[in-house]
């Protein structure tokens, strides 16, 4: 086994494992590794990732890990190691990596193309990015931790496996990956190396689990653009496909197919642009094939172009939700026009994503999925991917990551039937001691969600986005009131309504009731009492949550207002 030639202390030295995202949830990963004295590790972080806002958190759109733990070990961090380019991965960085103190950065060329071209977006140039590149298959020393960089297969190019070596042995943190030996992309998971690893001896997997609840073999990518060539190709009319942005394979896969269907291929989305700059900067897309911009559209033949668009998910700025309301400027769909939905739904944008295409098929628009051919498959192993790679590595431990609870729960119950000796249920905030073994849960650190709300970072625990929920339940009504020094009303209370019906079941409008309810909650309190604004405003507030509450069966948020003359 490769190792620093630096002798560990046994007693009192530790590698442990800390995911901070990503463990117990799909998205949002960020995971610790240490190595030192438990009061003094330094720190290896490898992704950084986001997850995105649903129903739940109204006017959210980027949720991202809650790194209070981290920014107290900000000056004992050696650096951070991106293993791809997905968003979930990566997509945190211009929000949490300055508050860290700006510690180096690690990646292939790929993800560093498109982390170069997110943060210009997101930032003015910053020419002084501690930014390396490292080559697929390179190592690096990154403080005490030897790493090597390990070709995976997955939905994007350049997806790495993280070989973890320090005095105490070798981890192995898969990343996210599969089994594919055609990803017509980078390489193919470097089954050689891997085997070396397990042969040499491993102590310790840590593996991706979203899909171990799913038996077999993920089918390869390869199959996908074969199937997408056949439908492209009979396709009547007009065809929009639809995928993730990031997936350079299927970007590459729709434009041969498009290319050998005599048709033009169109680009309808700004995401997209942006992977296709970085796939033809790294030499990931031939440059013979033709990416035209969205304006061409309407020039050419309808039964003679393909339109690639963003919006997979339901995402209602995108490409797609646009076409199928009819709201795009550059691209429109007919009655007999195909969409091919190349993707998943991903759990949470089950509502977005019908609501798309209801749209489409109200315009009586021909809507395919993977229900319907192969035009998707996972970028994560199913069982037979797992047996495959634990019995190349032979770990002595396992520690699932990177899924839900059922995902990590299958996961374990199957590397227990495959023999490995032991196997940790960690969850985000436990700290696992992976070295020396036995491996155990030692500790826990304070976790949570950080949520971008416009330009601002705050704290899932803050009150706004709770607030937003009740509003969007229950409306809002605001009273103001005008009282004189010894607490009488100077004239009525005037009342604002937003989000409330206008009248109850008997025709009394709602406005009144609060009206009344406010006047007669003034009048009720003791006179010598009224001289104190703030109680009168919160008796009020009372009075009129529960006048409404009593007419409309809510009780809505409300707000009083006081002035004093």
């Amino acid at each position: 086994m490769n190792a620093s030639p630096k002798k560990p202390d046994r007693n009192r030295d530790a590698l442990v494992f800390v995911p901070l995202g990503g463990v117990g949830e799909i998205g949002m990963n960020l995971y610790l590794y240490g190595y030192g004295r438990r009061d003094s590790y330094q720190w290896l972080v490898i992704d950084m990732g986001v997850t995105f806002g649903s129903e739940y958190e109204p006017g959210i759109d980027v949720i991202m890990p809650d790194i209070r733990f981290l920014e107290e070990e900000r000056h004992n961090i050696a650096g951070l190691l991106l293993t791809h380019a997905h968003e979930d991965h990566f997509g945190a960085i211009p929000d949490l990596w300055p508050l860290l103190g700006r510690p180096p950065i690690y990646a292939t060329p790929f993800t560093a193309e498109m982390l170069k071209s997110k943060l210009a977006e997101m930032w003015a140039d910053d020419d002084d990015l501690p930014l390396e590149v490292v080559p697929l298959g390179a190592n690096r020393d990154i403080g005490p931790f030897d790493v090597e960089l390990i070709a995976m297969s997955h939905s994007i190019p350049e997806p790495s496996a993280v070989a973890i070596t320090t005095p105490l042995g070798r981890v192995l943190h898969t990343g996210d990956w599969k089994l594919d030996e055609n990803p017509l992309t980078s390489p193919p998971t470097d089954e050689d190396r891997l085997r070396a690893i397990g042969r040499d001896g491993l102590d310790a997997l840590v593996c991706d689990s979203t899909n171990a609840i799913r038996e077999g073999v993920s089918p390869s990518e390869a199959e996908v653009g074969a199937n997408l060539e056949k439908l492209i190709a009979e396709a009547p009319q007009c065809v929009a496909v639809t995928t993730f942005a990031s997936n350079v394979a299927r970007l590459g896969s729709v434009a041969r197919a498009a290319r050998a269907a005599g048709r033009e291929l169109v680009v309808a989305g700004r995401a997209m642009y942006r992977v296709i700059e970085a796939a033809q900067a790294t030499g990931y897309l031939d440059p013979e094939l033709d990416f035209r911009e969205e304006t061409a559209f309407e020039s050419l033949p309808r039964n003679k172009v393909v339109a690639l668009c963003t919006g997979s998910q339901g995402e209602a700025r995108a490409a797609l939700a646009r076409i199928a309301s009819g709201e795009h400027p550059n691209l429109s769909l007919k009655p007999g026009d195909w969409v091919i939905f190349s993707s998943r739904t991903i759990p949470g944008n089950e509502k977005a994503v019908g609501r798309v295409q209801n749209a489409l098929a109200d315009n009586k628009v021909e809507i395919l999925t993977d229900q319907d051919a192969l035009v998707h498959v996972s970028g994560h192993p199913r069982r037979g991917e797992l047996k495959q790679l634990y019995d190349w590595l032979k770990p002595d431990v396992a520690v699932p990551m990177h899924g839900e609870g059922r995902h990590l729960e299958a996961h374990a119950e199957f590397a227990e039937a495959l023999g490995v000796k032991q196997v940790i249920r960690a969850r985000n905030g436990t700290m696992v001691r992976l070295l020396p073994q036995p491996a155990a849960i030692i500790a826990d650190v304070p976790v949570g969600r950080l949520y971008r709300d416009g330009m601002i970072l705050t704290a899932a625990d803050h009150g706004q986005v709770r607030d937003r929920r009740k509003l969007s339940f229950a409306g809002i009504v605001t009273v103001s009131l005008v009282l004189t020094t010894k607490g009488e009303l100077v004239c009525d209370p005037e009342v604002s309504l937003l989000g409330i019906p206008e009248e109850d079941n008997r025709g009394i409008p709602l406005w009144e009731i609060a009206r009344e309810a406010a006047i007669g909650t003034v009048t009720s309190i003791p006179r010598p009492r009224r001289k104190d604004p703030a109680l009168v405003a919160e008796a009020v507030r009372r009075g009129v949550r529960a006048a409404i509450g009593q007419s409309w069966g809510k009780k809505p948020v409300c707000t009083v207002l006081t002035t004093v003359l």
